[in-house]
């Protein structure tokens, strides 16, 4: 069985939307795209090698805008990340059905990710698609959430967890926390919630 990886960047109040260039997802007023940029220095050492170590070429899990944002930019900027136009990129969508970037496979439901899932291969990861990661948590389907937390918050903007997220628990398997106040935590499901009372 394949697993599923979120990769999100975040701000302090969950907002994942247009974290890398200013023109990357202006919807509904949105001001703040490439509010990542400023943290990533080439001084910070540390966190270069902690994101290349989970950047390595993968299977990728989109939404359509993600999609076809994506399929506009790496084609063209793959030395930014090595592997992008070779592995699989499964597309969760309604509407779209092909596309000239290579190795694209569209998928219509939550019977289609499940059986994906369920196929062999490697794992898959999901970046940006708001929607469809919504959709995941609310079916049980995220394995692993691979998270970077930024020192900011912005008051607007889509945001990863939402009502509908099934109540879930997950165990921390690695982290740095970057001079830059950037917080890296990668989490991996670990079951039911479980309650009990402070200090009994």
């Amino acid at each position: 069985m394949r697993k599923i990886i979120v990769h999100m960047f975040l701000t302090l109040d969950g907002v994942m939307q247009a974290p890398g260039r200013p023109d990357e997802d202006t919807s509904d007023g949105f001001k703040y795209g490439g509010w990542t940029a400023p943290y990533f220095t080439e001084a910070d050492e540390a966190a270069g090698e902690f994101m290349a170590k989970y950047m390595k070429p993968a299977d990728l899990l989109l939404g359509r805008k993600t999609f076809e944002f994506f399929a506009s930019y790496w084609p063209e900027h793959a030395d930014m990340w090595p592997g992008i136009n070779d592995v699989t990129k499964y597309v969760m969508s309604h509407t779209m059905d092909k596309s000239d970037w290579k190795n694209s496979v569209f998928l219509k439901s939550v019977d289609d990710i499940k059986n994906l899932k369920n196929s062999e291969g490697s794992d898959i990861q999901v970046h940006g698609s708001g929607n469809l990661i919504q959709t995941l948590l609310k079916h049980d389907l995220v394995d692993k959430l691979w998270l970077k937390t930024f020192p900011i918050t912005l008051g607007m903007g889509k945001r990863l967890l939402s009502e509908g997220t099934i109540p879930a628990a997950f165990t921390l398997t690695d982290s740095l926390v970057t001079p830059n106040g950037v917080i890296f935590a990668n989490y991996e499901r670990a079951g039911e919630v479980k309650t009990d009372t402070v200090g009994a």
